[in-house]
């Protein structure tokens, strides 16, 4: 029997045969050599986050590291009472308990996350500590946050006036029916520092009033989020069941490494769901990307799906490309 060639299997694994690429050595001296540190600081993140990505923007200027930047990015939605799908504030699941994801990448590929947390307002700071306080990657439901009290962390109410009202019309009006909303912006973030290095986050509460111990994509490492150090990095927003059948993050990295831009990365990572889950036509997924070279791109399902990028001093905001029109 003959050998299979390694690099022709990955590729038909990833779906990516028919596609031009560069040798895998080629591709990654390429990156390192037009790194171009004029380009750094950069920070990027899902929607219309842009204090979130001026915080983070504050951290690396001030020489923090993209971990620190990212994290602090992410705790400006978190904080939010106004924001209905991150943190204090967030839709609670159909019995009215918000519960909280979140996950954390360094450019060392430490990791850490938290699912089905109550009661913390931070997620993403309970994910950190997972990572550099524990040897686990993933803590969970009373685990997570007794070990959130443990350090330090207050025990909260998260459930706002605003968002008990709107849980009680919805069970009114859909009589306890758990559906995939496309009411859900879940924060990821991206960061490269001055010394050139990728950290990422990822927080959310997920799809509102979803099933009790439902889980999305958000802490999952190389679904919600996933970052390689001598690629780049990306992350996701929408119906996580869709991210986590595709581990999107993760193959959007894979194809950068192989010559994809960020943009052709995530189309190519959109096309992925809409060829194999058809209903997903009908709600929506958009990811970010960010290379080591600070480019980045965006693409989704669905119009519109906007973005906000910190570069060369501005911070501004974008509207992604999508499948749909």
């Amino acid at each position: 029997m003959k050998m299979i060639d390694r690099k022709k299997f990955l590729l038909s694994t990833l779906g990516l045969a028919g596609l031009p690429f560069i040798a895998k050595s080629t591709i990654l001296k390429k990156l390192t050599f037009i790194n171009k540190p004029e380009n750094f600081p950069v920070v990027i993140a899902t929607w219309d986050n842009q204090r979130a990505v001026e915080t983070a923007t504050k951290e690396l200027i001030a020489g923090k590291t993209a971990l620190d930047a990212v994290e602090a990015g992410a705790r400006v939605p978190e904080s939010d009472p106004d924001d209905t799908s991150v943190g204090y504030g967030g839709m609670p699941d159909r019995d009215g308990n918000v519960t909280l994801d979140a996950s954390i990448m360094d450019h060392l590929g430490n990791a850490g996350s938290v699912t089905f947390l109550q009661h913390i307002k931070h997620p993403v700071s309970v994910a950190r500590l997972v990572m550099e306080k524990t040897p686990h990657v993933m803590l969970s439901g009373e685990g997570a946050l007794r070990f959130a009290l443990e350090h330090g962390f207050k025990k909260e109410n998260l459930l706002t006036d605003k968002a008990k009202e709107r849980w009680k019309k919805w069970k009114e009006e859909q009589h306890y029916n758990p559906v995939n909303s496309n009411n859900h912006d879940t924060i990821g973030i991206l960061a490269i520092d001055k010394q050139g290095n990728v950290a990422g986050a990822c927080s959310t509460s997920g799809l509102a009033f979803k099933m009790n111990g439902r889980v999305g994509d958000s802490p999952i490492i190389g679904a919600g989020m996933y970052v390689d150090n001598e690629v780049g990095g990306a992350c996701a927003t929408g119906v996580g069941e869709y991210v986590m059948k595709t581990l999107g993050s993760f193959l959007i990295v894979e194809l950068m490494r192989y010559g994809l831009s960020p943009l052709d990365a995530c189309k190519h990572a959109i096309q992925r769901i809409v060829e194999k889950i058809p209903e997903a036509r009908n709600n929506q997924v958009g990811y970010l990307a960010l290379n080591k070279k600070g480019e980045f791109g965006a693409f989704s399902i669905r119009p519109v799906f906007p973005y906000t990028v910190y570069q060369h001093g501005e911070n501004k905001k974008f509207e992604s490309e999508s499948e749909l029109k």
